[in-house]
């Protein structure tokens, strides 16, 4: 079994689902000292394909902060090949979840190891320091843990409802199997305890579908409360839509009003302070009202500096509050 190299304690714990808590983490990868950064990813977007066990949210942070990724696409490998689903769709096989050639690898081999015993932990620390990454990056837990979409026609895992169907069903409920039996990561469970931690900064991914699976895992959300560390949400709602994915339908759909004041309520108890984008700036005062501080600025991260200056000015406003 691979035997993991010790961390020191984090300062900066960034909490994250897919594509746009990717881009803060790599902002924060690259203002911060490696070491002092920790990265938790979603697990809830794990499933089974083809045998093989896939982690698209952990494989996304992997490939972002390694520079690999197809930025593009947000997702999967730059200058990729899909030589492996042509053969598939030639066989009649499911093609409705698209698996490049190299990140194929990814995958098989994850799943070699996960049978030989190791953690996905262990898996995704290898994964990290031989794709070159400095920061930590751990799934929210070692324990199964999977996001279930109950909708208009019918019950569906989660990556059934959003890549085989396009998040085209309407949603009815959601609920994460597993959760009542899950454990924190115990690497996350130790720095959530030390008194190096500084800042948590929840990264702008969907509330609902991305960061409540993490916080499902339980006595997790406590932990993050009784931190000591000042705690910061980026607001994934600019201008009543989602920066990226189903976020804003998501929170219709389950009757919510689609803002970034929703996101903030969503939060509160547990957050200090909220990032609003500029676009948004009359919600302010409603927010400041539930008690937490709000920072105005520019969130939508199209390039490689804004995704750095947003890290340092969220790292920056969490310091001050």
């Amino acid at each position: 079994m691979e035997i993991r190299k010790q961390h020191n304690s984090p300062k900066f714990i960034a909490v994250s689902g897919g594509v746009g808590g990717a881009k803060l983490a790599l902002g924060l990868e690259k203002i911060v000292q490696s070491q002092d950064l920790m990265v938790i990813g979603n697990v809830g977007d794990d499933f089974r394909h083809f045998g093989l066990h896939i982690s698209p949210d952990i494989d996304t942070l992997l490939y972002t902060l390694s520079g690999k990724s197809d930025v593009e696409k947000g997702w999967g490998l730059a200058n990729e090949t899909w030589e492996f689903m042509s053969a598939m769709k030639e066989l009649g096989g499911d093609t409705w979840f698209q698996l490049g050639d190299r990140d194929l690898a990814t995958h098989v081999e994850r799943t070699r190891r996960l049978q030989s015993g190791e953690s996905l932990s262990e898996i995704t620390d290898y994964f990290r320091r031989t794709f070159g990454i400095g920061a930590t990056i751990v799934p929210a837990t070692d324990d199964q843990l999977r996001t279930i979409v109950e909708t208009d026609i019918g019950v569906l895992n989660f990556q059934e409802y959003f890549v085989r169907e396009r998040c085209n069903p309407r949603i009815h409920n959601l609920h994460f199997q597993g959760s009542e039996s899950a454990f924190p990561q115990q690497e996350l469970t130790k720095a959530l305890r030390s008194k190096e931690l500084q800042n948590i900064i929840f990264c702008p991914s969907n509330p609902l579908l991305s960061i409540d699976p993490i916080l499902s895992i339980q006595g997790l959300k406590r932990a993050f409360a009784d931190s000591g560390a000042k705690i910061v949400a980026v607001t994934p709602i600019v201008g009543g839509a989602a920066i990226k994915g189903p976020a804003a339908k998501n929170l219709r759909e389950l009757g919510y009003p689609v803002s970034a004041t929703t996101v903030a309520k969503h939060y509160q108890g547990m957050i200090h302070g909220f990032v609003l984008d500029k676009r948004d700036h009359q919600e302010a005062q409603q927010i400041e009202e539930l008690g937490i501080a709000v920072l105005v600025t520019d969130t939508i991260m199209n390039d490689l500096e804004i995704k750095i200056q947003l890290a340092e000015k969220t790292l920056r406003f969490a310091n001050s509050i």
